[in-house]
């Protein structure tokens, strides 16, 4: 394999061991196998709370519905935060254990108004889990840092997805996408980067 795909591959493919943490945060998705893996963690008992964020995807008139797992989960959604929360209740996660945050229509979204709604629980987040889709790690993880400056983050991406570390080199999709991702890392954070540097 060619160095600087591996570069790329560990650069965008973040992958921590969860620890105990205040809170499991799921970025806005309509995926099923994140807030699968947050239902699980918090069922090993690794996080009180669980924060899934988003409303729907920016541009859209409203949430497009699941859009992979093995699992199908049935129900009409409004946003993505009552699709990840269904997911995380049929899973076990007890309702009152589920923050809201329903308004976040992009990533960096996500992570200010999560920010927002833990510090209107008055929640002090040493440390938080990010539970995200593997191709979503790196972006997922900087938008998060940006607003949890002192915390220690954790990203815990799903597991089985087809765009993953060992295969995205594999097919035009995975290609596409990763390096999309990887195009995004620098073309998002050039103001975000000015604001928190400068």
């Amino acid at each position: 394999m060619l160095k600087w795909i591996r570069d790329v591959t560990d650069f965008i493919f973040l992958e921590d061991a969860p620890l105990p943490s205040d809170v499991i945060f799921i970025p806005g998705n309509g995926h099923a196998a994140p807030s699968e893996l947050a239902a699980q963690l918090y069922r090993e008992g690794l996080a009180p709370y669980v924060l899934p964020s988003g409303r729907y995807a920016i541009g859209s008139s409203g949430f497009a519905g699941q859009k992979s797992g093995e699992r199908r989960y049935a129900g009409s959604f409004e946003t993505e935060w009552q699709f990840m929360r269904h997911i995380l209740m049929e899973n076990g996660v007890p309702e009152y254990t589920i923050l809201r945050e329903d308004e976040a229509t992009y990533t960096y979204q996500n992570a200010i108004f999560s920010r927002r709604r833990t510090d209107s629980e008055n929640l002090t987040i040493a440390r938080g889990i990010i539970c995200c889709m593997p191709m979503h790690a790196r972006r997922a993880k900087m938008y998060y840092e940006t607003l949890y400056p002192e915390a220690q983050l954790l990203v815990c991406p799903a597991r089985g997805t087809p765009i993953a570390r060992d295969t995205w080199m594999h097919t035009a999709e995975g290609i596409d996408t990763v390096l999309g991702e990887l195009s995004r890392c620098g073309g998002q954070f050039h103001d975000i980067l000015k604001n928190v540097m400068l």
